[in-house]
C-alpha cells in the first residue's frame, strides 16, 4: 500500500444468474481465495438464496480492478456498490475470503424483526453501515465459535 494506492473497504450486492449450491461455491472460493492471496485483497463473502453481499478490502487500484471483473463476471446480475471508503486499518486481516450461507427467516418471524442482510440490499447509507456492522460481529462470532472446538483439542494433544 503506498498513499497513491491506499486501502479502501468496498461493499457490493448483487443477484446470482443461477442459483449456486455448495459444490459452486466452494468452487468460487477456493479461486477467489488464492486470486485474492495473490493481490493482498481480504474480505467476507455472504449468500443466501441467489444474492451476494461481499466486503473485499485491499489496495484501492486491486479492488477496483477485482470490481471491474465481478461486473463482468456472467454469474453475477445487478451488481451495485453500496459503500467504498477509505481503510486506516484491515476488519478481514486474516481472510483472504470469508464466507458464511445464510438462511433466509422463516416465515411468520416475530414482530419488529429485521434482516441485516435485506438491510444491506435495500437501506440507505446508515442502514448499510450498521448492517455491515451486524453482519460483521455476527460473522466473526460464528468464526471463533467454529474453532475453539479445534483449537483446544489441539492444546491438548
Amino acid at each position: 500500500m503506498t498513499e497513491q494506492n491506499p486501502l479502501v473497504s468496498l461493499v457490493y450486492c448483487s443477484s446470482a444468474t443461477q442459483p449456486f449450491g455448495e459444490h459452486e461455491l466452494g468452487e468460487l472460493l477456493a479461486v477467489s481465495r488464492a486470486r485474492n492471496s495473490d493481490r493482498d485483497i481480504t474480505g467476507m463473502l455472504l449468500y443466501r438464496g441467489g444474492e451476494f453481499v461481499q466486503i473485499l478490502e485491499g489496495p484501492r487500484s486491486d479492488v477496483e480492478a477485482l470490481m471491474e471483473r465481478i461486473g463482468r463476471d456472467p454469474r453475477h446480475t445487478d451488481v451495485r456498490v453500496l459503500i467504498e471508503e477509505p481503510l486506516h486499518e484491515r476488519r478481514f486481516r486474516d481472510w483472504t475470503m470469508g464466507y458464511q450461507s445464510l438462511l433466509a427467516p422463516e416465515p411468520g418471524t416475530a414482530s419488529g424483526y429485521r434482516d441485516s442482510f435485506d438491510d444491506l440490499r435495500m437501506g440507505d447509507h446508515d442502514m448499510i453501515g450498521r448492517a455491515i456492522m451486524e453482519l460483521t460481529l455476527w460473522f466473526r462470532v460464528r468464526e471463533s465459535a467454529s474453532r475453539q472446538p479445534v483449537e483446544s483439542e489441539a492444546r491438548s494433544r
